[in-house]
């Protein structure tokens, strides 16, 4: 009976932690004038990542053509943008597969949404209330990358030569990923996993800003120093919360983006992923300018409950779902 009573309280306080956590963020898109949306959780497109692998889903059969269970709502609700949409968000099942952590499972909600006509500084006040909604915080911190990495690594992510590299990974004890000669994206990336990220936003939430243009993902560059892309980072309290950027709309470049994507999933030893036509298609004068979201949810839920891990915000994982 008393086990029986304790996994009732720990349902039950994980149903009201989530469920108000969601009216309070809801209550505050709603209030700012965006829209919420529900979009397709499989779909016959995936928009191609180079470090994250999709589902694959055949609903006819073995020979039928491949589907896939959606790694965020990026792709549907980016043709809602160009279809006059106007603010969105929306709280999305995502799927991505080998994925399982602390921090990480194959099925997660992101809190994803887009802001056309806006910038990364109206981003930055956004982002700041959602904090203050969800986390009780107080400010936000804006640093740039270059800054961060000076600061807490002791190396500038835009002029390190290789032996720089190597050297400062040397000197933090960091180990570079076997199998191949790391490139400075791999560097990056582990530095930024490593050492810069888990020590920022401790005093208050920090967005991380000004991206090398190699990780820039499908962000646009900055037009006043096209080194950097126009991107940022969210961390609190040493954890990864969202990821955003100001949208770049045209349809070249998000095919090249696409590209280069599929050519680092192919050295990688990654099958490359079909175009997504019905995307590229959307891009063009009908897609508005402005900014793109994703919150991971379940992080958030973590945070604000002073948890370790995702696992303790949840009814169910993918180990017993």
């Amino acid at each position: 009976m008393a086990e029986a009573a304790t996994a009732e309280a720990f349902t039950r306080a994980v149903l009201r932690h989530r469920a108000d956590l969601r009216g309070r963020l809801r209550r505050l898109f709603d209030g700012r004038g965006f829209l919420e949306v529900d979009t397709p959780v499989l779909s016959a497109e995936v928009v191609p990542e180079a470090h994250i692998d999709p589902i694959v889903v055949r609903v006819d059969g073995p020979t039928g053509p491949d589907c896939y269970l959606q790694t965020s709502p990026e792709a549907h609700m980016k043709r809602l943008l160009a279809a006059g949409a106007g603010p969105i968000y929306q709280f999305a099942r995502s799927f991505r597969a080998g994925e399982r952590g602390s921090r990480h499972d194959v099925e997660f909600v992101l809190l994803e949404w887009y802001a056309p006509g806006t910038t990364l500084d109206d981003s930055a006040a956004l982002v700041e209330m959602i904090c203050s909604t969800a986390l009780d915080t107080v400010g936000i911190e804006r640093l740039d990358c270059v800054a961060a990495f000076q600061r807490h690594a002791g190396i500038d992510p835009f002029t390190a030569s290789d032996g720089e590299w190597q050297a400062a990974a040397a000197r933090l004890g960091l180990n570079p990923p076997h199998g191949h000669t790391p490139t400075p994206d791999d560097f990056f990336e582990l530095f930024l996993a490593e050492a810069v990220g888990p020590r920022l936003g401790h005093q208050r939430p920090t967005l991380l800003e000004g991206w090398p243009v190699s990780q820039a993902a499908f962000a646009r560059l900055d037009p006043t120093n096209p080194r950097r892309a126009l991107r940022f980072e969210l961390f609190v309290r040493g954890v990864e919360l969202a990821n955003g950027w100001e949208e770049d709309p045209c349809r070249e470049e998000l095919r090249r983006r696409i590209d280069g994507a599929n050519q680092i999933r192919i050295a990688a030893g990654r099958c490359p992923l079909p175009s997504p036509t019905r995307l590229l298609t959307a891009h063009g004068p009908s897609m508005p300018r402005g900014v793109g979201a994703a919150l991971g949810f379940d992080r958030l839920a973590m945070l604000a409950a002073g948890a370790a891990s995702i696992d303790a915000v949840r009814c169910f994982t993918s180990a017993d779902a």
